[in-house]
Formats: structure tokens, C-alpha cells, sequence
């Protein structure tokens, strides 16, 4: 009988929710963008595994796994670590289940049971999409990554306003369960940073990448930061300047 409710309850909010489309015309448009976000052929995955072919990288790390196929499985490295709490997977099969702050703490302490002594090729940031955590996910990442290494990060380019709310748990909303959180922000803010260089490329929802050698087609802006208050609208009508938003199939044919 439970069971039954539930089901009801899903059917009857699906059903409100398409009705909704059809009747308010902004609705509609920010559900179709977030459908054509999820038709964009290029992913993390893709991007991940290019760059450690780029460097010839051996050591990679993942912060925010959750479901380890999604994307840390399918990395082809040789040495490969993993990072997360397991607060939204429950079975959690990764080398570490504490937090990236509980992580880099040990690292910095340079525990023997972390691998504390080595510098990683390339570094995914995927954890919690709030600005402040990213901050220091950033930070702790650039303190253990080669000088020719990436930084990586998802979500970096949400669509809408509400794809980029900080609340997750808040899906009565046009973007509905799609969420990108505030990562942009830290990644725009490191993007002023005069000895980093950063892109954003243009598919599965922002992929952006941070490195200390200026690769081609990396680059930075200047200080101060124009849109000082990260207020989103600013973000919207400067992105390929803000985030040097790019095509990744044409970059990849300037790095080669």
C-alpha cells in the first residue's frame, strides 16, 4: 500500500509538472534547455581522459565520486584514488569515505596511509556544488597537482538561474532535479588569478579547467573582478568572456 502511494504521488507531481510546462512559456523554455544540455556528445569523461593523455599522466585523483560509475571507472590511469563521503551513494566503493577537507587535512599532515607524497596529473572536483567548499576544493587541489597538471572541475557553466540555485533539495523549479549549484563562481573567481590559466569547455554542463602552465587557449582576466557581487544575469550575458567558454572538438585540434 505504501508502495502504491508513493507511486501515485510521483504520477500526480509528474503530471502537475507537465502541466506547468505547457501553461507558463518560461517554464517551457528552461525545460527545453536543460533537455538540449543533456543532448551535448562531449563529457567530463571525455575531457578527464584526454587531458592525462595530453600529459601522459599516471596519477589521477577524484573528489565527489558517488556512483564510481558514472566516470572514476571508465578513467583509463594508472594510479587512480578516489574521494567521498558516501552521503548520496550508499555503497561507496572508493579508496577514501571521509570528506575533501578531512582528505587534504591528512595529506598536508603527510600521513603515511595517504598518498601524501605524491603530486597527481590531473585532479576532478565534483563534490559539494557550493562556491565556498569549491573555493577550498580549488586551493587544496593547486597545492598537490604538477605544474603541468589540470585541475578539473563540473559544473561550471549552469544554463538558468535555477539550474545554478544553492539549494539542491529545492526542485519545484524549471530546472526540476538539474542542478549545477554555485561552482562557477569559484571557478570565475580563480579565473582572476594571474599565475593560472583556465577554460570552460562548452558541454555536459560546464566542464572547467585550471592549470599553472599556459596551455593553449588558456588564459586569465584581470583584476579587480568586474562583476564583484557573482551576480548570476552578469554571468549570463558575459559567459564566454567570464568563463573563456570554448568548443572543445576545435580546441583539441589547437593542442594536438
Amino acid at each position: 500500500m505504501k508502495k502504491i502511494k508513493q507511486r501515485l504521488k510521483t504520477y500526480k507531481y509528474q503530471f502537475d509538472f507537465a502541466r506547468t510546462i505547457f501553461k507558463d512559456k518560461s517554464f517551457y523554455q528552461i525545460h527545453q534547455v536543460s533537455k538540449m544540455e543533456g543532448r551535448k556528445k562531449s563529457s567530463r569523461t571525455e575531457i578527464i581522459s584526454f587531458l592525462l593523455e595530453l600529459i601522459e599522466g599516471e596519477t589521477y585523483l577524484e573528489i565527489g565520486v558517488r556512483n564510481p560509475n558514472d566516470n572514476f571507472n571508465k578513467i583509463k590511469c594508472k594510479n587512480k584514488y578516489s574521494v567521498d563521503p558516501g552521503i548520496e551513494f550508499k555503497e561507496n566503493p572508493v579508496d577514501y569515505k571521509i570528506t575533501s577537507d578531512a582528505f587534504f587535512k591528512e595529506m598536508h599532515a603527510k600521513n603515511p596511509d595517504f598518498p601524501f607524497n605524491k603530486k597527481f596529473d590531473v585532479i576532478f572536483i565534483d563534490g559539494l556544488h557550493l562556491a565556498d567548499q569549491v573555493e577550498k576544493d580549488i586551493l587544496n587541489s593547486l597545492a598537490f597537482i604538477k605544474d603541468y597538471g589540470f585541475v578539473v572541475l563540473h559544473d561550471c557553466n549552469p544554463p538558468t538561474e535555477f539550474h545554478a540555485r544553492e539549494s539542491f533539495n529545492f526542485r519545484n523549479s524549471p530546472a526540476r532535479g538539474f542542478w549545477n549549484g554555485t561552482t562557477w563562481k569559484a571557478f570565475y573567481k580563480f579565473r582572476h588569478h594571474n599565475e593560472l590559466y583556465s577554460i570552460c569547455f562548452d558541454t555536459d554542463w560546464g566542464v572547467g579547467v585550471i592549470s599553472k602552465t599556459k596551455y593553449p587557449g588558456l588564459n586569465n582576466l584581470t583584476l579587480p573582478i568586474e562583476n564583484a557581487y557573482f551576480e548570476f544575469n552578469s554571468l549570463h550575458n558575459n559567459r564566454k568572456r567570464y568563463l573563456n567558454l570554448k568548443n572543445l572538438e576545435s580546441w583539441r585540434k589547437t593542442i594536438k
